[in-house]
């Protein structure tokens, strides 16, 4: 045994032969990092601009969802063409597509025009996203496909601490400035992704590089392990990514009668709890197991969604919101190290299936829970994310127990003199 000290975490002891993150987690992480920050920085300004082009709020909602609903017909498509031409590719062409849409967005002659652009970035978010998710799952060992999704993940969420902050300022110099500025973190991003990602591959590649039986998607779309992940992503879709970000601001201002920064300070403190618990989260999924993770995971999100409309005050709301993104890091790393395990070396058909549970969840999320909270209550709208919550650690129970099996260590390049070795 010796001492090596992982990517995450304190030292630790492990065998020389335990995988350690390749070059291509560390490289997807920065990716993701200029992705965010761009797109961070065009959130909070994106609904001022559109209002400038002298439309209602329903054009505004128009312009938000025609980028989740391309999201969503485009992934299935991102799929096969990751299994044709390779994640490297494919990344790099889905990051141009949203970096030439946004630019364009930007000099956008008319509303018509500012929709088609926002629906053509989607289409280029799922190919990006697909194919990142395919090529750090295929080249990841199971044994540490939770701090590979972990470390991918932390990119995204610093980025989003940071973007927001540039988006104000770069709004005070023009409202189209940060369109361009998301064109260029996108642009260093495609970049990044073509000269340090490694060659385009094709389905049927290990972790290793080796060639590998191709496992069939009906096999994939079979295991439970795979269905509990697809699970999981919809109901985090309706709940983290649709509810939460569209129900919790109005909370603020119309029940708690606080100013709308309350939101985005909250939103900020409990995205830093996450991001720290990130590392012990990823640990958990590698060494404990994918299926306790999610169990537990979602029960606590369960119970914190359904308190969130209940919060007499903004310190408690926070509160809340921070133990909802510790639950959440492990909401993000288990399921998506679930996938790798079940579908291996299946293409990128499982990742955007699975992409695509998500992105309805983020669709029809926000439309229900409004429809629940003008007609019935804030309460009730809560309350359906957490159910959905529930029913996901429920299905878990079905995932099989223990760690996925560590794939047999490759011989050593030069004969070994140690007789004991031999």
């Amino acid at each position: 045994m010796r001492r090596i000290r992982l990517p995450f975490g304190p030292t630790t002891s492990r065998t020389a032969n335990e995988p350690r993150l390749g070059r291509d987690v560390y490289v997807l992480g920065v990716i993701a990092f200029f992705v965010m920050v761009g797109f961070g920085v065009v959130v909070p300004v994106l609904p001022v601009y559109v209002k400038s082009f002298g439309v209602g709020n329903l054009e505004i909602g128009a312009v938000v969802s025609a980028f989740a609903l391309m999201r969503f017909i485009a992934s299935p498509v991102c799929g096969k063409l990751i299994d044709w031409a390779g994640e490297r590719t494919i990344l790099a062409v889905g990051i141009g597509i949203v970096a030439v849409s946004s630019g364009l967005v930007g000099i956008a002659g008319s509303y018509p025009q500012l929709l088609l652009l926002r629906g053509a970035g989607g289409i280029g978010s799922a190919m990006f996203t697909v194919a990142a998710m395919t090529l750090l799952l295929r080249t990841t060992a199971p044994g540490i496909r939770g701090r590979a999704v972990g470390f991918y993940q932390g990119g995204f969420l610093i980025g989003g601490m940071a973007g927001p902050a540039l988006g104000g300022l770069l709004a005070t110099i023009s409202l189209t400035a940060p369109f361009f500025f998301y064109a260029g973190t996108l642009a260093v991003a495609g970049v990044i992704g073509l000269v340090l990602l490694q060659p385009a591959t094709r389905a049927g590649a290990g972790p290793t590089g080796a060639p590998v039986p191709l496992l069939p998607l009906r096999t994939v779309l079979r295991d439970p392990r795979f269905r509990a992940a697809c699970l999981a992503n919809f109901s985090q879709g309706w709940s983290s990514f649709g509810v939460r970000g569209a129900l919790v601001p109005v909370l603020v201002v119309e029940v708690l009668k606080g100013p709308s920064a309350w939101t985005g300070i909250a939103f900020a403190v409990a995205a830093v709890a996450q991001t720290l618990a990130l590392a012990p989260a990823s640990r958990f999924v590698d060494t404990v197991g994918r299926k306790p993770a999610i169990i537990g995971s979602f029960l606590v999100a369960a119970v914190t969604i359904t308190a969130i409309p209940f919060a007499p005050n903004i310190w408690l709301l926070t509160a809340l919101l921070c133990v909802y993104g510790v639950a959440a890091a492990f909401m993000g790393t288990a399921p998506a190290a679930s996938v790798g395990d079940a579908a291996g070396t299946a293409g990128g058909r499982p990742v955007a299936i699975f992409s695509m549970f998500s992105d309805f969840g983020a669709i029809v999320g926000p439309l229900v829970a409004g429809l629940l909270a003008d007609t019935v209550s804030y309460p009730a709208a809560f309350l359906i994310g957490g159910l959905l919550f529930v029913a996901t650690s429920l299905y878990a129970l079905r995932m099989p127990g223990g760690l996925p099996a560590q794939p047999a260590p490759e011989p050593p390049a030069a004969p070994v003199t140690d007789p004991l070795d031999r």
